[in-house]
């Protein structure tokens, strides 16, 4: 393991969730690699998300919560540019041994990824009003 692995590795923390002899290997990959970074990653996160309400959708602070929810999966989902800049903040936190794994299996792992972030903003929509700006 080079010194870049090692280093994300400690700087990422431990294992979020439970790993057993029984786990998938997409579910041993999001709880020993993808929640870390998510929860590292977070602020990042949020600040991308403000960033792209202030850009795209300027009458985000009025939606109702729903609508506010719906936009966060829509923007997520389907708008390649900004969903491809989220999944760079995760991947360029991988070790060389996790990006390998990744890339036999990038389409069930993005799917992971993208809803599990989406879980994580819908989560924390409280800070994406207007008074928390």
């Amino acid at each position: 393991m080079n010194q870049r692995d090692v280093f994300l590795r400690e700087f990422r923390g431990e294992t979020i969730g439970s790993v057993s002899a029984q786990s998938s290997s997409e579910e041993r990959f999001q709880n020993q690699t993808l929640r870390p970074i998510l929860k590292l990653q977070n602020e990042l996160f949020i600040a991308a998300f403000h960033n792209y309400i202030t850009k795209c959708k300027s009458d985000f602070y009025t939606q109702t919560v729903d609508k506010k929810l719906a936009t966060i999966e829509n923007a997520i989902q389907k708008d390649i540019k900004f969903r491809n800049a989220l999944k760079g903040m995760i991947i360029g936190l991988f070790t060389q041994d996790e990006y390998l794994l990744y890339i036999k299996n990038s389409s069930n792992l993005n799917k992971r990824m993208m809803s599990m972030l989406i879980e994580r903003l819908k989560s924390q929509l409280q800070l994406f009003e207007k008074t928390a700006l």
